[in-house]
């Protein structure tokens, strides 16, 4: 299988049932379980139009969704353009190692660079080493570290 049988394309109100089920197994992952009105409020704004909210894609194989990212474009004080955060990105078990990651990933390039934002960051955990091996090869890791309120 290549890269080019998965489609990324936007992510539709039909979607909810498949993109629930991708994104209770990313947060599962990462070891954190969410109310369903917080699945139903997300779910909500990412189709929304709000331009301050994130956008979801989600990847497809042989017509199933396989995969997910969110992403939100957000202003710099140390640029003049808007910044692209890549927040969420997941992949699901049976899909690794088709480019699904890959492909979400180059999506959202892509959208950044339509919006005239050419700098895009994600956040991952130290422990993500599959993912990292990816995100080695498509981007590069940067020295800070994040606080967060505790």
């Amino acid at each position: 299988m290549s890269q080019t049988d998965i489609i990324v394309r936007d992510l539709r109100a039909t979607d909810y049932n498949a993109w629930c089920v991708l994104w209770r197994a990313y947060l599962a992952f990462y070891e954190t379980s969410l109310t369903q009105d917080v699945y139903d409020s997300t779910f909500e704004r990412l189709l929304g139009d709000d331009p301050q909210d994130f956008t979801g894609l989600v990847a497809e194989k042989d017509g199933k969704p396989v995969g997910l990212t969110h992403f939100l474009f957000h202003r710099h004080c140390w640029k003049i353009e808007n910044t692209c955060y890549l927040q969420d990105l997941y992949a699901s078990e049976d899909a690794r190692g088709l480019g699904v990651g890959r492909a979400l990933i180059e999506a959202v390039y892509t959208r950044a660079d339509a919006a005239g934002a050419p700098s895009v960051y994600w956040l991952t955990q130290e422990f993500n080493h599959t993912a990292r091996q990816l995100y080695d090869r498509i981007g590069t890791v940067t020295p800070f570290i994040k606080y967060q309120r505790a």
